[in-house]
């Protein structure tokens, strides 16, 4: 098995610890080339398409291999950070100290058994839909534009057009915080709006099965592609975004309260409030993270000063300013 050398973290900004060594030498004895990178620029794995160098990244293909490296990094004190595709993500511009553990590509396969879909949780929401499709399943038509991977949607309980992946879940493997695989059902993961039990019991979700119906295929397709007609018409899909970046409020829309409060189009550097869906904050062009920050700082404040609502971010934010 080829080695992967850690003389080069950080372009040699930072010293090689013994303890970052004694890692990468533990990873190295179950993971294969190419699934340790370093020095991994985080603009290109965000939706935003932005943020600074992480020092490592780990690209596990099996569900042991994720609880086998979260287990190393954590026995040698190295922070991590778990992310699918980056879709409901911000890296501030110093990057990340420590290794970001992606499970995309790598950790995407779907499978189907009679009425039930199953997908790791890097696999894409689209995939997800399309692959249900081409076994005659139908029902989750709302999630096929959503941006984002299986495993994030489900933590946060994603939706659209009136569907929410609580809707159609029936089983998920989660690695708890002791690195044991072990499986929860729909019930025990008490999904509200964007939320779940996941977010407060600090699981990992490492796939996901959804109970859906024998369809009309061809009626299916068809709204599908009539969601994402309507997604092309009113977001702004064009730019870089992590989607819509509030949750909604009580009693409100995000978007409205933004556009209400004279921000529709409001710009910091790269970053602005688009002018076509006032809930997206987009990258216009060479946005940094600090942009963006920046930027969602001042629309909650110039609108909990215009309307008394104080809203709340639905994207992590990790990394060093």
């Amino acid at each position: 098995m080829a080695k992967i050398p850690y003389t080069k973290i950080r372009n040699e900004q930072v010293t090689v610890t013994m303890e970052i060594k004694n890692t990468i030498d533990t990873l190295n004895g179950f993971l294969k080339a190419g699934q340790i990178l370093f020095d991994v620029p985080m603009s290109e794995h965000t939706t935003f398409k932005t943020g600074g160098i992480a020092d490592i990244m780990v690209l596990p293909g099996t569900g042991e291999e994720v609880a086998a490296s979260l287990k190393v990094l954590t026995q040698h004190a190295i922070p991590f950070l778990v992310i699918g595709k980056g879709s409901n993500l911000i890296v501030r511009d110093g990057g990340f100290r420590g290794a970001v553990v992606k499970l995309s590509d790598s950790f995407a396969r779907i499978s189907v058994s009679h009425d039930t879909i199953t997908a790791e949780s890097g696999a894409s929401l689209a995939e997800l839909v399309h692959t249900a499709h081409a076994h005659g399943l139908a029902g989750m038509e709302y999630a096929g534009g959503i941006p984002g991977s299986v495993g994030g949607a489900v933590v946060m309980n994603a939706g659209a057009y009136g569907g929410e992946m609580k809707d159609h879940v029936d089983t998920v493997n989660i690695l708890d915080k002791d690195f044991n695989i072990l499986q929860m059902r729909a019930q025990e993961l008490h999904f509200s709006y964007r939320s779940s039990a996941l977010q407060k019991n600090g699981a990992i979700v490492l796939s996901s099965s959804f109970r859906l119906e024998k369809g009309d295929v061809q009626k299916a397709k068809e709204r599908l592609n009539d969601l994402n007609r309507q997604r092309r018409e009113k977001q702004p899909l064009q730019y870089p975004s992590a989607g819509s970046v509030f949750k909604r409020p009580a009693g409100h829309f995000a978007g409205t309260l933004i556009e209400q409060a004279g921000l529709k189009g409001f710009t910091i550097g790269g970053a602005q409030v688009s002018e076509k869906h006032t809930g997206f904050i987009i990258n216009i062009g060479g946005a940094s993270s600090s942009d963006i920050l920046k930027l969602i700082s001042h629309v909650q404040k110039r609108v909990f000063e215009h309307s008394g609502v104080a809203l709340e971010t639905e994207v992590k934010i990790a990394g060093e300013d």
